[in-house]
């Protein structure tokens, strides 16, 4: 028997690698001479760099960075040496969590600290590029990041229009003749799971702009500004991404990858599945074992388990997914190729102690190695 195990956290009780060696130690008791495969999951958002890290023997790198409120803050990025790649996460610079909400101030908040990541990186010797953009503070359509690039935003006396918000609309020149040129051997891909377009009603500052500070008569002026920073844009650059699904993602950052660096913007379940290489392991395999720490609706709409579930069923693959715990709509996961899951827990218990990092490991191998006695 061949099981590939790709399953996401438990957040807060297991990592991706620490879940999916649990899930082996299970199957193992229940056949010992059964082939088993371990690969780390994420969906490109939050824990991303850090499974990628532990489940591909990466190095986490880190630094310091100019913070979003332009203080520094302690950053990190995972470096794939066997592949020359960086993987990163745009919240570890400039993320929503890094300001408290007395102080989010879309006008300020700057994208500099991720740019600063990326030249490190590029310095280090990394072409190759994974990048998730989600959970961003700011909304400065990314000039923050590219300053640190080397790209120059001036305004009309030639003076540096700023950053953060309020730079958007000063911005009369874009001077790329100081990007750094190593950026044009570079291979850039986003993980990206929003569609929203730069500007408008749908675009970032009216949909995301609010959690970041953004107020009700903020809006309009702040989108006008995001779409004038996009007309200059695009006469400089002679491109037009304004409308482009995702340009709109974390503060118009997406929008910045597309039109300054040439970036892919990529569902992270994609992205992360590919860069992992999970589909190169799949031929033969009996059953595919998924899960996440809870098992819902929302992990049927698309998910990394369910993402799992729909590269297995390519190979006629059996699905089982674990869970910390199951919702009643989770069954919509059996129509999305997950042929049966199961809750880890067997007992009454508090949430903390069902969370509790050797607990849980132990109910996970326990559960497991039953269901595999049956199989």
């Amino acid at each position: 028997m061949k099981v590939v195990i790709a399953i996401d956290s438990l957040k807060g009780s297991l990592s991706s690698m620490e879940a999916g060696t649990a899930i082996k130690d299970g199957i193992l008791a229940a056949k010992p001479d059964a082939e088993v495969i371990v690969k780390p999951l994420a969906d490109g958002g939050e824990g991303t760099t850090d499974a990628l890290i532990e489940g591909m023997n990466g190095e986490r790198i880190d630094l310091t960075v100019t913070g979003p409120m332009h203080t520094p803050v302690d950053a990190y990025y995972g470096y794939l040496k066997d592949t020359n790649t960086a993987v990163m996460e745009m919240a570890s610079a400039a993320g929503i969590t890094l300001v408290p909400d007395s102080e989010k101030n879309p006008l300020l908040a700057t994208s500099y600290g991720v740019g600063e990541m990326i030249n490190d990186a590029i310095q280090r010797g990394c072409r190759n590029f994974i990048i998730g953009i989600g959970g961003s503070v700011t909304n400065d359509g990314g000039i923050g990041m590219l300053k640190a690039l080397g790209v120059r935003f001036l305004d009309e006396n030639g003076e540096d229009a700023g950053e953060g918000g309020q730079a958007l609309a000063k911005v009369a020149r874009i001077d790329v003749s100081g990007m750094n040129p190593l950026l044009k051997e570079c291979h850039i891909q986003v993980a990206c799971d929003v569609n929203n377009p730069l500007c408008g009603e749908n675009g970032s500052t009216y949909v995301y702009g609010p959690q970041k500070g953004v107020t009700e008569d903020m809006k309009k002026t702040l989108d006008e500004a995001m779409a004038h920073f996009a007309r200059v844009t695009s006469e400089t650059l002679e491109n037009d991404y304004m409308n482009t699904p995702g340009a709109g993602a974390a503060g118009g950052l997406g929008y910045a990858f597309l039109a300054y660096t040439g970036a892919a913007l990529t569902p992270g379940i994609e992205l992360i599945l590919d860069a992992v290489g999970l589909e190169e392991e799949l031929s033969g395999a009996d059953v595919v074992v998924t899960g996440e720490g809870r098992l819902d609706f929302q992990t049927a709409m698309g998910k990394a388990p369910v993402g799992v579930a729909r590269l297995a069923k390519k190979y006629n693959a059996k699905v089982i997914a674990f869970a910390g715990s199951v919702t009643k709509e989770a069954t919509a996961c059996n129509k999305e190729g997950i042929d049966a899951f199961f809750p880890i827990l067997r007992s009454v218990c508090t949430l903390a102690e069902a969370m509790d990092p050797v607990a849980a490991r132990n109910n996970m191998t326990a559960t497991v190695e039953q269901v595999f006695r049956l199989l």
